[in-house]
């Protein structure tokens, strides 16, 4: 059976060469970094030496990294720490972000009373910054900003630097969760006054359980992990020497080849485009995931035009074909819920229709795309 998979926007293939390098450090640098004989030393040089080069990559200084398990560690230290650590009485945000946002917030409203004030959005999922000034207007006491750079589910770009003048213009922090965009775009932090970001390196041919956080220097976050004191005393526990190492190999791989592989994964999307749109006529886009220019390059998300009862089997039916994409509704039956993004924007008898999110890597080929499409053209009719 032919296998494909277009799900890169959930997780990416690990590179073999982030493996190599994982397995060397697994045998050879095993060495508790925060040891002083030899064996810890080597361990601690190679966790320096890539948030050096992680640093140097963003524009910003090695002690403004820090290593997380992930994103959504990331994305709930800054939160949390914002709120217990730094004052934090309100939180702007949007309702279609990642659950690590969304759930945090939660929290953090029932938990400290924090208040959670919600951006209006264009009918397409985009933010409406004239809805972010408006409500960065209405003092509320201190105040942190988290969107979002790129939209997983849609892939729509926040204009992030756009929102970093508005926070800074009223005194608001901004916290941007950029899992989505940081391995995939270049991004100078010293130019963009985000304080705070979230990075994950799976998204980008990396090892899981390892990621970032950025957070501005002299930002007054404290640690919500308490041990001993790795990573300058914000996040104890014994450092995952191998997983920073594959994140540090998978980061290089990325930016060295950025050009090319992008212009390759944008060909490919826009190859995608224009092919479904020719087969199936009736297909929809959903959010912004069909203009190249306001969603980005990695991923489409698309309303397929069957009924409610079809949209039932359809990820099975995918499946039966080696084909690996995500699938999201708005409204779903039984215990599974559906998107909480694509509830925001969709409507009507599109809400029983199945929604797909196809996300490409530089492994992924045009032949793949025929494939997929002539198998969806197949299901449709």
């Amino acid at each position: 059976m032919k296998k494909v998979y277009f799900d890169s926007a959930a997780t990416t293939c690990v590179s073999e060469d982030v493996v190599q390098a994982m397995t060397d450090c697994l045998l050879n640098d095993y060495g508790n970094p925060s040891s002083t004989h030899g064996f810890g030393r080597s361990a601690k040089s190679l966790i320096e030496q890539t948030r050096k080069n992680i640093a140097k990559q963003l524009n910003v200084t090695p002690a403004e990294i820090i290593f997380t398990s992930g994103g959504t560690e990331a994305d709930n230290f800054v939160l949390n720490s914002a709120v217990r650590d730094l004052g934090v009485k309100r939180i702007i945000t949007s309702k279609i972000e990642h659950h690590a946002i969304g759930h945090a917030c939660d929290a953090l409203q029932q938990c400290f009373n924090t208040v959670i004030d919600y951006v209006d959005l264009d009918e397409k999922g985009g933010v409406q910054l004239e809805s972010l000034r408006e409500l960065l207007s209405h003092d509320k006491g201190k105040t942190l900003v988290s969107l979002m750079h790129v939209n997983n589910e849609l892939g729509n770009i926040l204009d992030i630097e756009a929102v970093a003048k508005m926070c800074k213009e009223h005194e608001a922090l901004f916290h941007s969760d950029t899992v989505q965009s940081i391995g995939h775009y270049n991004v100078d932090l010293s130019k963009i006054g985000v304080d705070f970001c979230a990075v994950s390196a799976h998204k980008f041919h990396g090892p899981k359980g390892v990621g970032f956080a950025f957070m501005r220097k002299n930002s007054g976050l404290n640690s919500l992990i308490f041990g001993g004191g790795q990573e300058r005393g914000y996040r104890a526990g014994t450092e995952s020497v191998h997983n920073i190492v594959g994140l540090d190999v998978a980061y290089k791989n990325v930016y060295d080849n950025l050009e090319k592989d992008s212009a390759y994964i944008k060909g490919l999307k826009q190859y995608f485009i224009e092919k479904i749109t020719k087969e199936i006529p009736d297909i929809k886009f959903n959010g912004w995931s069909g203009d190249m220019e306001k969603s980005t390059y990695t991923l489409v998300n698309v309303l397929l035009p069957v009924t409610a009862q079809k949209a039932l089997i359809v990820l099975f039916q995918l499946d039966l074909k080696g084909i690996a994409c995500s699938k999201g509704s708005a409204c779903q039956s039984g215990s599974a819920k559906g998107s909480h993004v694509l509830s925001e924007i969709l409507h009507g008898d599109d809400m029983q229709k199945p929604s797909l999110r196809f996300s490409f890597s530089k492994y992924n080929t045009k032949e793949e795309i025929d494939y997929v499409i002539d198998v969806l053209k197949e299901f449709v009719a």
